[in-house]
Parts: C-alpha cells; structure tokens; sequence
C-alpha cells in the first residue's frame, strides 16, 4: 500500500483534501472526506474479494481516495467533478509509482464512476466504485433525508451486504 499512502501525502492531494474540508465545513448532506474515500474503499475491496474480481487493492484504494478530489473545483466554478478528479488522478498517480496501464484504469474508473447504472461504468473498477460509492451512504439515518437530492429509489434505505 506504499503507493496508496504516496497519494495520501502527495503535496496536491493535501491541498485538495483542505480546500473540500474547508468547502463542505457547513454541509447537511453526505461529505466528500476521508471517511468517505475509506468507506469507498472498503466497500469495493470487499466486493472485490467476494466476487474475485482480480483486482489489486492500490488500484481499488488509490481510485477510491481520488474519485471526488474535483468537488473543490466544482464548488468554485461548475465543473464537473468526475472529470476534474480524472485530472487530478492524472497529475498525481505518476508520481506515486502508478504505471501508464495502471492510470488509465483508475483515471476511467473516475470519470465514469456517477454513471446512473453500474453498466454504465467503465470496466470492472469503474463498476466496483461506481456500486461502492452509492452503497457507502446512510441515508437510512441521515438527517438531512427530506432535502437531499438524491431520488428516493437511489437512497440506501436499509443495510446490505
């Protein structure tokens, strides 16, 4: 997990990482932190494993940490964040010891992770965080729940496993 922890401690995902704290700091609804990332995470890596996807955990963790880093930007000019985070994933993970191979992958996890149906995502990793990210919600006790965005049939209204 070296190189996931090289992302971690990466100068621009720091940065990133505190401007999105600094911007949701008075969100009602679901956070995009690092109790997010690690949910995510998490969630596709034990997916992974129950349905022996084959896939390495950097390449799970490392897209997971990565796949909303472009709210910041986002939250400043409109953006689509799917897009920016696959910019920032592109930036950071050569520096972090990520093959070319390896960067596509995850950069095309990213940008397709909100597609409205885990069809939609690219690839298998695309699909593992597109499901993990939805199921990383808990709507079920969410306060915020009667303004949320999200449609009702979209909300994790119970646990699943």
């Amino acid at each position: 997990m070296e190189r996931v922890n090289r992302i971690l401690r990466h100068p621009l995902y720091q940065s990133l990482l505190r401007e999105l704290r600094e911007a949701e700091a008075e969100r009602i609804f679901c956070g995009h932190d690092m109790e997010h990332f690690l949910a995510v995470a998490r969630l596709a890596w034990i997916e992974n494993l129950q349905e022996h996807s084959g896939i390495a955990r950097e390449m799970i963790y490392a897209a997971a940490l990565l796949h909303d880093m472009g709210r910041v930007r986002q939250y400043r000019d409109g953006t689509e964040h799917h897009e920016e985070s696959a910019r920032i994933a592109a930036r950071i993970l050569p520096e972090c010891g990520f093959s070319e191979e390896e960067r596509e992958t995850i950069t095309k996890a990213i940008l397709f992770h909100r597609q409205d149906t885990e069809e939609g995502a690219a690839g298998t990793l695309g699909a593992l965080l597109y499901r993990a990210d939805k199921a990383s919600r808990n709507c079920f006790v969410c306060e915020a729940q009667s303004q949320c965005n999200w449609k009702p049939e979209k909300r994790n209204r119970e646990i699943s496993g």
